[in-house]
């Protein structure tokens, strides 16, 4: 397949490393390489793209202002050298875009977010609206707060897991490195660099090495376990060298880089994703909200005749005809209690029945596979 190109991003995530973001041997912002991708992300929302950056830097910015030097960090120094430096880190991102009459939000988040369901569903559904707005969230680890066992340690898997999460159809790893070889090529002068990969095969993954070979924390292997989960979400990935100013403009211009294919889009794979999970409960539908979800709406509880099982908010549940007959499967968006309280109701009359707003569809259109 032929490599792709930035411009036909609809839903773009950049991933930036701290060696790009903040000088190594001063601790300070690189503010003209910020500037740039300022620059770059504004041509992208101008051209009606939404855009998501993970970014790294918040314990390097820390460190300086705490004059922790250049060693290793015990857990507690790091964790406080990214209290300090996540508010310049937002601040730096603030002051970059708003130039560009573009808002941006912090987004913090643990491995721990992601594997909880519930916490999943409400960063997506924040997500989503942020981006609704025109914002461009900044999201990066919650280190203040995360240990070895909630972290993603590297912030290539966690902007491969918040692509997935915005339903992103492309993402950009700015590196160290300007593609993904054959071999280390600071090793072996024969190693060949990859235009495209298609498929992730095991001889791909034996190129990779150990998690910790590769020219940057992690290597190859991190890249290419992210490489796994974005394309399996429908979001195609490009690894590139990111050091140059414009480093978006100098992919687009044809700069070294290797792009890893997604074979479906990402709402495709959403579904299929969906469609393959196994229901805790069943909601069963009269014929009017039938006929509504055949026409592509959401599942609101007026439509809903019976609930059946125990389940929490955001769990998979069968949807039923009135005859019983599944007609696919969604993520709910109350508890099976709550479900049951509301089933037959308005969405208008949902606060008084549970005495706090709750969202109008039990079950949204996009969080269903049918």
């Amino acid at each position: 397949m032929a490599p792709l190109s930035l411009s036909d991003a609809k839903r773009l995530v950049v991933k930036i490393g701290s060696a790009l973001l903040v000088d190594r041997q001063t601790g300070q912002l690189r503010t003209d390489w910020l500037k740039s991708l300022a620059t770059d992300v504004a041509r992208h929302k101008a051209r009606g793209a939404d855009v998501v950056l993970v970014s790294s830097g918040s314990i390097a910015l820390g460190r300086s202002v705490l004059n922790l030097g250049q060693g290793v960090l015990s857990l507690e120094q790091a964790q406080a050298a990214a209290a300090v430096g996540q508010i310049r880190l937002a601040r730096a991102y603030e002051e970059a875009l708003a130039p560009h009459g573009i808002s941006t939000a912090q987004i913090l988040l643990t491995l721990e977010d992601s594997a909880d369901r519930r916490r999943y569903l409400n960063t997506r559904n924040t997500m989503a609206v942020l981006l609704g707005l025109g914002v461009v969230p900044i999201v990066n680890e919650n280190d203040t707060i995360a240990t070895d066992e909630i972290r993603y340690g590297d912030n290539d898997r966690l902007a491969a897991n918040v692509a997935a999460m915005a339903g992103a159809d492309q993402l950009v790893l700015l590196s160290d490195v300007d593609g993904f070889y054959t071999a280390n090529p600071n090793e072996d002068p024969d190693a060949k660099r990859y235009d495209v990969i298609d498929a992730i095969t095991p001889e791909i993954d034996a190129m990779a090495g150990d998690a910790g070979s590769g020219l940057s924390k992690g290597g190859m292997k991190t890249k290419l376990l992210a490489a796994r989960t974005a394309t399996s979400a429908g979001c195609a990935m490009v690894i590139t060298e990111g050091s140059a100013l414009h480093p978006l403009q100098t992919l687009e211009n044809g700069a070294n880089c290797t792009w890893f294919t997604a074979t479906e889009d990402p709402q495709t794979a959403r579904k299929h994703w969906i469609a393959a999970m196994k229901p805790k409960g069943a909601v069963r539908l009269d014929a009017g909200a039938v006929g509504a979800l055949s026409r592509g709406k959401s599942l609101l509880p007026a439509g809903v005749t019976t609930v059946t099982g125990s389940f929490k908010r955001g769990d998979p549940v069968a949807v039923e005809d009135a005859d019983g007959a599944r007609l696919g499967i969604g993520l709910v968006r109350y508890t099976s209690d709550e479900a049951v309280a509301i089933a037959g109701h308005r969405s208008s009359e949902i606060e008084p029945i549970l005495g706090y707003p709750g969202r109008a569809a039990l079950i949204h259109r996009d969080d269903m596979a049918l």
